[in-house]
């Protein structure tokens, strides 16, 4: 689900914020969460300290430069999308979806925000109303004050905000920090072959119940596109006569802030 934002000759006209507002209206959940915990994909409950997404937190993943930190954050929307939770991306024009739903996204339970402009606060807020997750990527440096107000409501709403910082940054401290330390691609070799999958250590801090920093060794993605820990090397296919190739080449786009 695409969502237009206003354009800049209606940053200041309140029907665009209303616009968004019933966007919420429409895809909040018909029952209230019954659960404190969204689910995540086992390879990636280690990285998390109840082994999943607590309602109301925030998380910031990635830092300036890091290489997949999109790749991640799709990754934890995985299971929480296909197990019925509405999802949202804010302010990244560049998805690659059929990437997103290699990694086991639900497209149908994910809506996109892709240009937010000059209000993207008030309209991630807006979005925050009505769904159960948003990825934020910050398109300019939010301030202090601002970043607050986003957590308090996504504490109030029970969301789990979780934002990618990039260059815009973050001022405000997350619940819980996840970094990629390492990432390298495998399959070409002497200047030939595919990309086949990539291997990420993700280092993990945070306040709270994730006092110590963890650090996690990933497939991201997997020869078939998915994640997998990468401690588990898993089948070795010939990149010549494997069809996942292909789909590795279409990327989450990681270029990512």
């Amino acid at each position: 689900m695409f969502v237009s934002a206003p354009d800049r000759r209606r940053t200041r006209d309140p029907a665009a914020l209303a616009e968004l507002s019933a966007l919420g209206e429409r895809v909040r959940p018909v029952a209230a969460s019954r659960t404190r915990l969204l689910p995540v994909l086992p390879p990636l409950a280690g990285l998390l300290p109840d082994g999943a997404l607590r309602r109301g937190t925030t998380l910031t993943v990635g830092r300036p430069g890091d290489n997949g930190a999109l790749s991640i954050a799709l990754a934890l929307v995985a299971a929480a999308s296909s197990s019925g939770s509405w999802c949202a991306l804010v302010g990244h024009p560049g998805l690659g979806a059929v990437a997103a739903a290699d990694l086991g996204v639900d497209l149908g339970r994910l809506a996109i925000l892709p240009r937010p402009g000059v209000l993207w606060a008030e309209a991630t807020a807006a979005v925050i109303e009505g769904v159960d997750l948003v990825v934020l990527c910050p398109p300019f440096a939010p301030r202090a004050s601002m970043a607050r107000r986003l957590v308090a409501r996504a504490r109030e709403r029970r969301a789990v905000l979780m934002v990618l910082p990039g260059r815009a940054g973050w001022p405000e401290p997350p619940d819980l920090a996840l970094r990629v330390d390492d990432a390298t691609w495998e399959g070409i070799t002497a200047g030939g072959g595919h990309l086949r999958r990539r291997r990420m250590t993700v280092t993990v801090t945070g306040r709270r119940s994730a006092t110590r920093p963890g650090r996690h060794h990933l497939w991201l993605p997997a020869p078939d596109g998915s994640v997998s820990g990468a401690d588990d090397p898993g089948p070795v296919t010939d990149p010549a006569t494997d069809p996942a190739t292909d789909a590795v080449t279409d990327t989450v786009t990681d270029t990512e802030a």
